[in-house]
């Protein structure tokens, strides 16, 4: 059990190491100039808390008792000019290191976003947003503190003990090392403490990250909540789980504050000590009033900020368990990668057929793709039909590499994917699915989507083809417009016609059409597909449609089931046929459509 733990704590140490070092090289050593002008001004605080200190001695013996005139007015010309350099110096300092905290801070979130659009989608359905909003958001929040309070802590309360120090010791050294006799009893407390104060404030991350998951989860669902009347049972969820999170939050600041307690502990006895030892000298005319009221007065300038000193081990501690999930979340690494140069080249849009050959696929230990082949061939339009959990929004994802394959090749042009080079690849497509992306932008920018040198009559000319234009006048700026936190301010149909007009403007070789038109009413929809029928043209487009009115044009239908093809064929093939296609036709149509259906 002991060689456990002794590994455990190996193990601790060395990651510790690594966390710190990457803290180090990331975001400290590039500021240490003004790190090091911050740290400056911190000395020069503790310089005029030791000038303090120092100057009470003449304000005793030489003002107070022995009634020197003159010496009034330079003792309170010094001390006035001791809290102007110490007021001077705090706020100097103290402007610095917020901005650098700052500016780290925002350097931290930046990064971690960086980072996390890199990943598949395989990450993000394991990680919900609302605990990777925590993790962006909240875990780095620490790298504030180490600024704020470490940085700043071991400067300005490093600099003030060494100097009181100083102080106390010039003015008695037997009277300095009488304060400090109780201080050695307290380090195997402090030892322990540190360990439970990284325990406590790890836990309490933890359900920090639950409490926005469930935050993020009923925002985004409050609709259903309204609806189904579950307000007070999504409130009462919430805080249940925010009762854990303030027993674990109060568990670890418990543990924090118990660090200088424990120095207040070691203060009573020093003091109660001096106390006893000095006043006998003073008594017996050994030693003055002024001297014991320097070194008292230094003694207890020295005692708070050594108490916030030791307090920064377990501020460490705290920091740490914030900031090694940090780490460890940049050190996820994606599992589809860019391939190694020289890249396969992209085929042109007359050759930009898709082949999926014997392709599985999984998210963890649920297989969702068994061994799927069929081609879609170059300037068709394929559609893939199948009931719900079939795996056909599975497919846009691997033709747009969002995952990889586990088996299989997935083919562009008779060119494996995982070859291209993914920028290159990702620009053969335009996507519309039912789960249309809005940005809290305007409806310009969710149209263009960082497209460049786009003239207005190209805009124009997408807008009018997806019907944008009918809702522009009825809204406030027209197209400049902002469309609302995930495009909250437009209707679902509205939504829809931006996206569809997103992928006209983009004007790419291949269509992917997930749903496109699903939360469109008749009219508009009929426009619309009339509008990607005409885009479609000369174009390799897959449809993905569960309405199967909208696909019985298409070239080619391929019939999924449980991540395989069952049936392929024209609609009329498949009607034919009796299988499994005219089943889910005849429950969308009934038994009578199904005559009409065959009919040209």
């Amino acid at each position: 059990m002991s060689q456990t733990r002794s590994a455990k704590r190996k193990l601790q140490a060395r990651n510790d190491s690594i966390v710190a070092r990457w803290l180090w090289d990331q975001f400290v050593r590039h500021r240490m100039h003004f790190i090091g002008l911050a740290v400056l001004f911190m000395v020069l605080e503790a310089l005029m808390l030791g000038a303090f200190s120092y100057l009470v001695q003449p304000m005793f013996d030489d003002v107070f008792i022995a009634g020197e005139r003159r010496q009034v007015y330079l003792v309170a010309l010094a001390m006035a000019a001791v809290f102007f350099g110490r007021g001077l110096a705090r706020l100097c300092h103290k402007a610095i290191m917020a901005w650098q905290s700052e500016a780290a801070t925002a350097d931290l979130q930046s990064m971690l976003l960086a980072h996390l659009t890199l990943l598949d989608q395989g990450f993000f359905k394991q990680n919900a947003p609302g605990v990777l909003i925590e993790r962006v958001r909240g875990d780095s929040l620490a790298l504030q503190r180490v600024f704020k309070s470490l940085i700043t802590g071991f400067g300005r309360d490093g600099s003030a003990v060494i100097v009181l120090f100083g102080v106390a010791l010039w003015t008695d050294w037997q009277w300095t090392l009488v304060a400090l006799l109780g201080i050695p009893a307290l380090a195997i407390p402090l030892l322990a403490i540190q360990r439970l104060i990284r325990r406590r404030s790890r836990d309490a991350r933890l359900a920090a990250a639950q409490s926005s998951n469930r935050l993020d989860e009923a925002f985004h669902g409050i609709a259903t909540l309204q609806l189904t009347g579950s307000e007070a049972r999504e409130v009462g969820r919430f805080r249940e789980i925010m009762r854990n999170y303030v027993r674990k939050a109060t568990r670890a600041a418990i543990g924090q504050a118990a660090v200088p307690t424990l120095m207040d502990f070691g203060a009573a006895i020093g003091f109660g000590l001096v106390l006893v030892y000095g006043g006998m000298q003073i008594i017996e005319g050994t030693r003055t009033v002024g001297q014991f009221m320097s070194f008292f007065t230094a003694l207890g300038l020295l005692f708070d900020p050594m108490r916030r000193f030791t307090a920064l081990t377990a501020e460490w501690q705290n920091i740490l368990a914030s900031l090694e999930r940090t780490h460890a979340l940049l050190q996820v690494q994606p599992k589809v990668t860019n391939a190694e140069p020289p890249y396969l080249p992209v085929p042109a849009r007359a050759e930009a057929s898709v082949e999926l050959r014997n392709v599985s696929f999984s998210y963890g230990h649920e297989p969702v793709l068994r061994d799927l082949s069929f081609t879609a061939p170059a300037g068709k339009t394929t559609a893939i039909v199948g009931p719900s959990g079939a795996g056909k929004t599975t497919v846009f994802g691997l033709l747009t590499r969002l995952a990889d394959a586990d088996a299989g090749q997935v083919l562009i042009g008779g060119q494996d994917v995982r070859r291209m080079d993914l920028v290159a690849l990702r620009g053969l497509f335009a996507v519309v699915s039912q789960d249309t992306a809005l940005f809290d932008e305007t409806i310009r920018d969710n149209v263009l989507m960082g497209a460049e040198n786009v003239s207005d009559a190209a805009l124009d000319a997408a807008l009018r083809a997806a019907h944008v234009d009918d809702f522009l006048p009825l809204l406030s700026d027209g197209l400049d417009t902002l469309a609302g936190p995930r495009g909250s301010s437009l209707s679902g149909g509205q939504r829809q016609r931006v996206a569809i007009a997103r992928a006209l403007l983009r004007n790419a070789p291949i269509l992917l059409l997930d749903e496109a038109t699903s939360a469109l009413d008749a009219k508009s929809e009929a426009f619309v597909q009339e509008a990607l029928e005409t885009l479609a043209e000369g174009r390799t487009t897959l449809v993905i449609a569960h309405r199967l009115s909208t696909v019985r044009k298409a070239d080619q239908i391929i019939v999924m089931d449980r991540g395989q093809v069952v049936e392929q064929g024209t609609h009329d093939e498949l009607l034919a046929l009796g299988g499994a296609y005219a089943r889910l036709y005849a429950l969308q149509f009934g038994d009578q459509s199904q005559g009409q259906a065959n009919s040209p």
